[in-house]
């Protein structure tokens, strides 16, 4: 009878005792979050597995403290056997924030640097089918689309010399320089899908990254290949819209691989201005030990899209979806198959030493039926990049030194015909074209005291082009010709004081270059431009962060001086062409504020954040004589001088949220006398939806959304210094979207 009742006892005891089943997620994008700490009362410690499930027997109620580093603690009681909490990402505390601007990883409040980081939260609060509106967010940014997948990049004014694609602005996709030796980048070949988070560095960051004075944009598509998973999603819209797409995520030890597979088309709002994108990504990651690592990249994409062209003012006020006259007749369009292919590897020789290499190939077939001419080229490119980083003491304080070079090259067989209805008639020029860039960085990065960190930079760069012409119809000379540019020095110095754990004052001075594309030394009428000198820019800067609390705080002031800036004009046949215009002074204010107005797990709403951006860009030529004219003293051409970005995003019961976003822009200079400009506009986007976990592995988002809520007319991308004032390329009117995402993790 006794050992019955110490039995029973027993039995009693252990029913108080339940399994308890706890997931974690993101509070932002609510992903299972792994290997997070769970504390109980009594001191013992569980973590989640890679599905954010921990399991372990324990009373209920009780209460536990949550914790992963870059998010904040939650401290909770478990009333249930099957929970789930959220933890949000310390994104509101610069302190937290870590960035690899400029080739070393950092708090954000610790870079002496302009930099605006663009995470998953940015680049999916919109339509997830193009990074215009998420970049756009961001003060001194603006991306232009002045059709669909048709992208003009603008840092700090940079796009001036830019009538199309992406010129003075250095693009890295993975480490890798996507940026072409010549100094355009095909950003449209990338989907939104194949980003995860940017970097954008502004101003001239020749010091380490080479040419271009408007700065770097370092992408990511780095994905959780510890976690099994399949994702498909769908969007579709007004205009044609529809996209899908595909991922698997497979691990293999301790790395792993990811295939995905997305395709994206759409009529276009304007006559004449559908595209259609499919775009495939293979990525592996593979630690071979402790020691190293390896990381590959396969990128395929089959790009097609219309150019409707530009209007001029009678033609936009009668109809602002029309093509321009010819377009549709000589099929204006571009057509762009291109292939990338990288290698990675990493190897940690000590604690205190390691090289990171990329070696990468890519392939480019491009063409081009324009109102004027029709153009091929059929190009081939491969370079690398190393950097050594080594980590030392002096003076019994740390000091990093790096050191690296960055080499690319590039052949091109590029062929001018007539066109004929849309069809390449007779050949009117040919040649070969080679293009190759390479520098040689070193930097040294000393924390001298436990508040003061010093950085100096310095690189050494070289750039050539040569341009052979086989065939000139015209009867001009052919045979090769060549420009090599002199060796350019590039300086950067920086330093950041830390007022205390929270705040940081940065001050810089740096130096930076663009020589011409061959796109500017070679035009669509065949001329040749060897004359037109390399850019040379110096940018002073000074800037203040503060991240406490819910509060975060940028702010930068700059003054930027460039010489030999490259402008553009057009013809009478309508090319454009370009040419050196003296200097232009650049002055501005950039500001990033966020705050956090509710944060809470309980009740109706649990989330408000408030963000804006605000940029004043006073930019003129300083001295710029066209031909009879004096232009010193106008405004800069296509630079808006205020612009104001606000974004609300709440966070709802039920795993619901809504964003919110305005943006004004100020009146924008079309033409280098600042006698046309672009009225100033507002515009307010909106998404909302939900998330829903169906199973324990298998989660669904449901969203839609309006664009140009309010149905204004604007534009993303005027024409600058055009002939015949076709200065207009509308942007669409009021649209809605629907989407869905499914993930299935195994």
């Amino acid at each position: 009878m006794r050992y019955f009742i110490l039995f029973a006892l027993l039995l009693g005891s252990l029913s108080l005792k339940a399994q308890v089943e706890i997931t974690v997620r993101d509070g932002l994008n609510y992903d299972p979050l792994s290997e997070v700490l769970i504390r109980l009362e009594t001191g013992e410690e569980f973590q989640t597995d890679r599905l954010g499930l921990a399991t372990f027997d324990q009373k209920t109620p009780f209460s536990v403290i949550l914790f992963k580093p870059g998010y904040e603690s939650l401290e909770v009681t478990v009333n249930a056997e099957e929970s789930t909490f959220f933890l949000f990402p310390k994104s509101i505390s610069l302190s937290g924030v870590t960035v690899k601007a400029f080739e070393t990883e950092r708090p954000l409040l610790e870079q002496s640097a302009s930099i605006s980081l663009i995470g998953e939260s940015d680049l999916y609060r919109f339509n997830e089918t193009s990074i215009v509106n998420a970049f756009n967010t961001k003060p001194g940014v603006r991306i232009e689309e002045r059709a669909p997948a048709s992208y003009r990049v603008s840092i700090r004014g940079s796009s001036l010399r830019a009538p199309f694609g992406v010129r003075n602005v250095k693009v890295y996709w993975n480490e890798v320089p996507i940026t072409a030796p010549d100094g355009t980048t095909a950003l449209n070949l990338l989907d939104l899908s194949n980003i995860r988070t940017a970097e954008v560095i502004k101003g001239p960051s020749g010091s380490i990254y080479g040419a271009g004075n408007g700065g770097v944009i370092n992408l990511s598509s780095a994905a959780d290949l510890q976690s099994g998973k399949l994702t498909s999603e769908w969007v579709a819209g007004s205009f044609g819209l529809n996209k899908g797409r595909f991922a698997i995520t497979q691990p293999i030890g301790k790395g792993g691989i990811e295939v995905a597979i997305v395709n994206q088309e759409s009529d276009g709002y304007r006559e004449h201005s559908a595209m259609d994108r499919t775009v495939l990504q293979v990525g592996g990651y593979f630690p071979v030990n402790e020691k190293q690592e390896i990381r590959t990249q396969i990128l395929l994409s089959d790009l097609d899209y219309q150019i409707p062209g530009a209007l001029n003012a009678e033609q936009l006020a009668e109809d602002p979806t029309q093509a321009r006259p010819g377009s549709v007749d000589q099929n204006s369009s571009i057509s762009q198959r291109a292939l990338l292919a990288t290698f990675g590897h990493r190897y940690r020789f000590s604690d205190k030493i390691e090289n990171n290499t990329t070696f990468y190939v890519n392939t480019n077939d491009f063409e081009n039926p324009f109102i004027l001419d029709y153009k091929k080229e059929l190009g081939f490119g491969s370079g690398g990049r190393t950097r050594f980083t080594f980590d030392w003491n002096l003076g019994g304080r740390p000091l990093r030194l790096i050191g690296g070079g960055e080499y690319q090259t590039s052949l091109t067989d590029a062929q001018n015909f007539g066109n004929r209805s849309g069809v390449a008639d007779t050949v009117r020029f040919a040649d070969k074209l080679r293009a190759t860039q390479a520098f040689l960085f070193q930097q040294a990065e000393w924390e001298f005291t436990e508040r003061w960190l010093l950085t100096l930079g310095l690189s050494q760069n070289f750039s050539s082009f040569e341009i052979d012409r086989l065939i000139d119809a015209s009867g001009g000379p052919t045979g090769l010709q060549k420009r090599q540019f002199d060796p350019i020095l590039i300086p950067r110095a920086a330093v950041n004081f830390s007022l205390n754990d929270f705040s940081a004052l940065r001050a810089s001075v740096s130096s930076g270059f663009s020589p011409p594309t061959i796109d500017e030394v070679r035009t669509n009428e065949g001329s040749l431009n060897l004359d037109l000198e390399a850019e040379r820019g110096t940018n002073f800067e000074l800037g203040y962060r503060l991240g406490k609390n819910r509060l975060n705080v940028d702010l930068t002031a700059f003054y930027f001086r460039l010489n030999q800036t490259i402008t553009t004009f057009t013809n009478e046949q309508g090319v454009v062409l370009f040419r050196n215009a003296g200097s232009t002074d650049q002055k501005g204010i950039e500001l990033a504020l966020d705050y956090q107005l509710v944060q809470r797990m309980g009740g109706f709403l649990r989330g408000l954040d408030y963000g804006v951006a605000y940029t004043g860009h006073y930019f003129e030529f300083r001295e710029y004589q066209k031909r009879d004219q004096d232009f010193s003293g106008n405004q800069l051409t296509g630079v808006a001088p205020n612009t104001v970005v606000q974004t609300l995003d709440f966070r709802f019961a039920g795993n619901v949220y809504l964003n919110l976003t305005h943006q004004f822009t100020d009146e924008i200079p079309l033409n280098d006398a600042n006698t046309v400009y672009q009225d100033p506009f507002n515009l307010v986007n909106l998404r909302m939806g939900f998330f829903e976990q169906i199973s324990k592995k298998l989660d669904m988002e449901i969203y839609f959304g309006l664009d140009n809520l309010f149905d204004v007319d604007y534009s993303l991308g005027n024409d600058l210094n055009p002939f015949g004032g076709r200065f207009y390329q509308p942007a669409p009117s009021q649209n809605v979207y629907f989407g869905a995402k499914f993930n299935f993790r195994y």
